[in-house]
């Protein structure tokens, strides 16, 4: 396990708090259930208000790293870990109309975490560690987000869904409090773009304009391009396959034993894969995950049985295995020191778009032509996996850098 030798303390800091934060942060998950239950909302007011909340999101994600280049990530970071765990403590004392406000500025302030963190990890953990460190901080979330639901539950059902908001709220403060003591001062430094001349990078006060660093290497822009198609398709799974499973006899325990298949294998595999291929090129190791993906959907085609079921969930899962934590390494070691926070910002937006657009596209695709969807969604990730393993075979840009391959 060498490679694990070459994180940082600080990320596995970042870990640690993140596996305890992911454990009580499921109350976006009922969200519905609480609008329509304890709160009283229609179906309709709690599906806008479910949809604004994922928009801020979403916002949250494009936006954090922008923040953290000026600011400094470690900053930012606690800015919006205190405010998201402020405004979600709250919730059960507020009136139902503050809401509105109160839920859409908790997510942002949620999205501008996720952005942050990756950026933080990115300026703290050198060029040829980048995969293993992110797929360290991805096996905590997800080994918290197993345990989760079922303490949620029992939350809901023998206290009130109240107390799932206030639980999130301050293990969100306490996540604060822990990058305030546990994770140093000096890692701020690095995040603030003071860095190093040479290499393309920028110097402090620099007005860096981000359309040209990007231009200047082009299978970012590719990779960012398939990886914002492949996350409409990959969320599939939370919005029209739950209902063609349910159309064509498969009950909701199907469903749930399918998402544990999803959960089980990325916590047992993820790190290892990120270790035993950390010396691989990053880009034909994303489009194989992204074909495999294709492919995931590809194997509904003959219909919806438990064979053709489950087929589809392990071959999702193995591409989302394969394609997220390479991509988003890949991105961070693209990325010059002065805009690292902006890339990873729009890696971060694209990457969990499907939040937004996924539900309404699939919906509308499977309400009109029920045949189609599984068809377009294949074809749409066969693409994007193609598009991402011809740009591996490019010819590096100006600004483009070889990856860094680690030490033994």
């Amino acid at each position: 396990m060498g490679g694990l030798r070459d994180v940082p303390r600080t990320v596995w800091l970042l870990a640690a708090g993140h596996f305890v934060n992911m454990v009580v942060s499921v109350s976006f998950a009922y969200l519905f259930l609480y609008l329509t239950g304890p709160r009283g909302l229609g179906t309709g007011a709690a599906g806008l208000l479910s949809g604004i909340g994922g928009a801020g999101l979403v916002a949250g994600n494009f936006t954090g790293g922008w923040y953290g280049d000026k600011c400094g990530h470690r900053r930012v970071l606690l800015a919006a870990a205190t405010t998201g765990g402020g405004l979600l403590a709250a919730v059960p004392l507020l009136p139902t109309p503050a809401l509105c406000a109160a839920l859409p500025l908790a997510q942002y302030a949620a999205g501008v975490q996720r952005a942050t963190t990756s950026a933080l990890v990115a300026t703290v953990v050198p060029e040829g560690a980048r995969r293993q460190a992110y797929a360290v901080v991805r096996a905590a979330s997800n080994g918290g987000f197993t345990i989760a639901p079922v303490l949620a539950a029992l939350v809901a059902t023998r206290l009130s869904y109240d107390w799932l908001y206030v639980a999130e709220g301050v293990g969100s403060l306490a996540f604060a409090c822990w990058i305030a003591r546990m994770v140093p001062v000096d890692a701020q430094a690095l995040t603030t773009g003071t860095a190093t001349a040479g290499g393309g990078r920028g110097s402090a006060g620099e007005d860096v304009r981000l359309w040209p660093v990007l231009r200047a290497r082009p299978a970012v822009l590719v990779l960012l391009s398939a990886i914002l198609v492949t996350d409409v398709v990959y969320r599939q799974q939370y919005s029209t396959f739950p209902v063609f499973l349910a159309g064509h006899g498969l009950d909701v325990g199907v469903y749930g034993a399918l998402l544990a298949i999803n959960g089980a294998v990325l916590l047992c595999l993820e790190l290892p894969a990120a270790l035993a291929l950390r010396r691989r090129a990053p880009l034909p190791i994303v489009g194989t995950g992204l074909l495999l993906v294709a492919a995931g959907y590809g194997a509904l085609l003959p219909g919806a049985h438990i064979a053709t079921a489950v087929a589809m969930m392990t071959l999702l899962t193995l591409g989302e295995l394969l394609y997220k934590t390479p991509a988003t390494a890949y991105v961070a070691d693209q990325a010059p020191d002065h805009v690292q926070g902006r890339f990873q910002s729009l890696y971060a937006g694209v990457s969990i778009s499907g939040v937004v657009l996924a539900a309404p596209l699939g919906g509308a695709l499977y309400e009109t032509a029920p045949g189609l969807l599984w068809p377009v969604c294949a074809g749409l990730g066969a693409a994007a996996g193609g598009a991402v393993l011809w740009a591996g075979r490019w010819k590096r840009g100006a600004g483009e850098r070889a990856a860094p391959m680690p030490g033994p």
